[in-house]
């Protein structure tokens, strides 16, 4: 088993000690990006089954979940009974010694755990805690459960997204959860640095509807400010024209013309009069979208995209394919900034994980701890507990 010793990395964080109280996806996620900045992560899970997130599945590699290992990389595993005393004492004897608390329980479980926020940083005034929930810390509905699609819907994003406002459809991805963790990480981020200077750390909250509602942007204050309400139009930007998804003889490709400059030399490409009155100006492009539309793809349907997105590049208009999953890992480019890197896992062996999107210029690639197994470090962080104070945090 790694020993604390062993687990030490180099970054940015790498005096920072982070005690995990967390499930699923937000919580994990934020975590998992402090220990990709080289904090120490300690995960505290269930002994019965520990993170819901290990059984969710398909698919499996052996026993494992992808999902699990999707958001837990950088970690250290520590198994806990927290309705025990025993497993309480541990866990406050981690608290004594950690920088930074991540949660994303319910309000008020802490509470009933007997581990109320105020009692742990009594304990430990320079602990920052983060807390993530579902639809905040206050209100009415503070304490109802929050999963990603759920938010999705209730904070506005389903009806943003999809073919037409009559299909409201989920981003591909977990974006409630990862955003929130984004930006509870970042906000730990902020209260660590606020620290240096007041020797004290603070509660540090966020939740999925807030993170969602953050990422509105321009389509939020198109109805703040202006009174539009945006709905769901394809893969088509509702302000700026042309940009969006374009057929082609093989396919479909992406293109981004964002300015006026951009129109002039993109419009001869498709056999358009850049002056056409209908198209002349962004405001007209967009009035008239649907004949713009027709008008590019009847151009770009006489050859591949190949050939188009060289054409585009020629003149330097923004483009791109749209790329499978399969196509993304493969590609020269990911390689090349590190975003698929290899970790030693103790029952998968070596294995391949989509990597921290962040990298410091000078510094070597780091070494990453895999996922770990349920409980893999029960005796080596006892015994670090064994050999430490409290305060000593990392040392």
């Amino acid at each position: 088993m790694d020993g604390p010793e062993e687990t030490r990395r180099e970054g940015p964080l790498s005096d920072i000690v982070v005690v995990e109280l967390a499930h699923a996806l937000a919580g994990p996620h934020a975590a998992m990006m402090l220990g990709d900045l080289g904090a120490r992560v300690i995960k505290v899970e269930r002994p019965d089954g520990g993170d819901e997130s290990r059984r969710w599945g398909p698919p499996f590699l052996k026993t494992e979940s992808t999902y699990f290992l999707s958001c837990n990389r950088n970690k250290e595993s520590i198994t806990l009974d927290l309705a025990a005393d025993d497993g309480r004492e541990v866990f406050t004897r981690l608290i004594s010694r950690a920088d930074v608390l991540v949660t994303n329980l319910r309000p008020g479980v802490m509470d009933r755990l007997g581990l109320p926020f105020q009692d742990l940083q009594e304990m430990n005034p320079r602990l920052v805690v983060l807390t993530i929930t579902g639809f905040g810390h206050e209100g009415a509905e503070r304490e109802r459960p929050g999963y990603d699609q759920i938010l999705q819907g209730e904070a506005g994003l389903m009806s943003l997204t999809g073919l037409s406002p009559d299909a409201p459809t989920k981003v591909g991805v977990p974006i409630a959860d990862i955003l929130a963790g984004v930006d509870g990480a970042y906000g730990v981020l902020a209260a660590l640095h606020e620290r240096a200077r007041t020797d004290r750390g603070r509660v540090v909250r966020t939740s999925l509807l807030a993170a969602v509602i953050g990422s509105h942007a321009y389509l939020g204050t198109a109805w703040t400010v202006a009174g539009k309400l945006q709905r769901a139009d394809g893969n088509h930007h509702p302000s700026i024209a042309p940009y969006g998804d374009f057929s082609c003889a093989d396919g479909s490709l992406q293109l981004a013309v964002g300015s006026e400059s951009l129109w002039r030399r993109f419009a001869p490409v498709v056999d358009a009069d850049p002056d056409d009155p209908r198209f002349s100006t962004n405001e007209d492009r967009v009035r008239n979208r649907g004949a713009l539309i027709e008008l590019i793809e009847t151009a770009l349907s006489h050859e591949t995209s190949a050939h188009w997105l060289s054409e585009l590049a020629n003149v330097g208009i923004p483009a791109g394919r749209v790329r499978s999953l399969d196509q993304v890992y493969d590609w020269e480019q990911v390689a090349s900034q590190g975003l698929v890197v290899e970790t030693e896992h103790p029952t998968l062996g070596r294995i391949e994980l989509p990597g921290p999107p962040l990298s410091f210029d000078g510094e070597p690639p780091r070494r990453h701890l895999a996922p770990p197994t349920l409980g893999q470090h029960n005796t080596s962080i006892r015994e670090w507990l064994e050999s430490t104070e409290p305060g000593q945090g990392r040392k």
